[in-house]
């Protein structure tokens, strides 16, 4: 399983009674392998996991999976509790995904032999490729990535916490391992494309792009004039559009995610609120939200 171009993490819509809504989550997938997406992340960190049942993972990841029609490769998160990330691993099999995001363990904080437990653990209920998500509570040391790297079934990293040097720790870590010139890093930060030139310094050339959820012109855009050198395309990208929806995610916790889904109304396909403990964008923030759009979507096509 090999990824290239812009990661694609949908939103989960929910309809008006606050239900799973497939027929709409189908339609925003296809919206995003359409516009060129690299890979499907369904149900992860945009798509509002925290705030979803077991049951109804398997069911986005089923309407992904039918949705792609193996277009492009597919992914689900597992994560939280050992016996829960298990149950979803193995759900998200069933429901026929390509691979796994494993996010954290739950809450705790846990020694690193703990951490490559939990990941042996939950990898022994699947036979799908698992890519480790590094945030919150897993923090690895370069030996421990290395250890859970050499894992049969570990086929990436996504850091989510943002420390570059440990990140090139690990990569080099990494690397320095047999057999794993085909392993992936991802930056997973949030609005990644902020410090995608940073990552890409250091041998991390994917990022999940959230934007591209609301925005793809936009997101495609960026990558290519990351990928083209064209730093001034890039620069105005980062200052008049990136820059300043990053300031307005930060203004309330948890934007992250409301933000996006904001923006996938704003684009023409109501995808309805977030679910606690999240909070809809008030009224001036999506606002500004749409007008930040629109400028984003002027810069794009000039």
């Amino acid at each position: 399983m090999k990824f290239h171009g812009v990661l694609f993490f949908p939103v989960t819509p929910f309809a008006a009674d606050g239900s799973l809504d497939e027929e709409r989550l189908a339609q925003h997938i296809e919206s995003g392998v359409a516009a060129g997406a690299g890979g499907v992340f369904v149900a992860c960190g945009t798509g509002e996991f925290h705030a979803l049942s077991t049951e109804e993972i398997e069911r986005a990841t089923r309407v992904a999976v039918q949705t792609t029609a193996g277009r492009v490769p597919v992914l689900a998160a597992a994560g939280g509790p050992t016996p829960v990330a298990r149950d979803q691993a193995a759900r998200v099999e069933r429901a026929g995904a390509d691979g796994i995001l494993l996010l954290p363990p739950y809450l705790v904080s846990a020694p690193q032999q703990g951490l490559v437990r939990y990941v042996e653990e939950v990898i022994a209920a699947t036979d799908l490729p698992v890519v480790f998500y590094q945030r919150g509570t897993a923090r690895l040391s370069a030996e421990t990535a290395a250890e859970i790297a050499a894992l049969p079934g570990v086929v990436g990293f996504k850091d989510g916490i943002g420390d570059i040097e440990r990140m090139h720790r690990i990569v080099r870590a990494v690397r320095a391992v047999p057999g794993t010139e085909d392993f992936q890093f991802f930056n997973g930060l949030p609005t990644a494309e902020m410090t995608a030139p940073a990552y890409q310094g250091i041998g991390v050339e994917l990022y999940s792009s959230a934007v591209f959820a609301f925005a793809p012109e936009i997101a495609l855009a960026f990558h290519r004039a990351l990928a083209e050198d064209d730093d001034a395309l890039v620069s105005r990208l980062l200052d008049e559009f990136y820059g300043p929806l990053v300031a307005l995610r930060d203004e309330v916790p948890g934007y992250a995610v409301s933000l996006v889904k904001a923006g996938v109304t704003l684009r023409g396909l109501d995808v309805g609120g977030v679910r606690a403990p999240l909070i809809d964008p008030t009224p001036e923030h999506i606002a500004r939200l749409a007008e930040l759009l629109d400028h984003g979507l002027e810069v794009a096509a000039a």
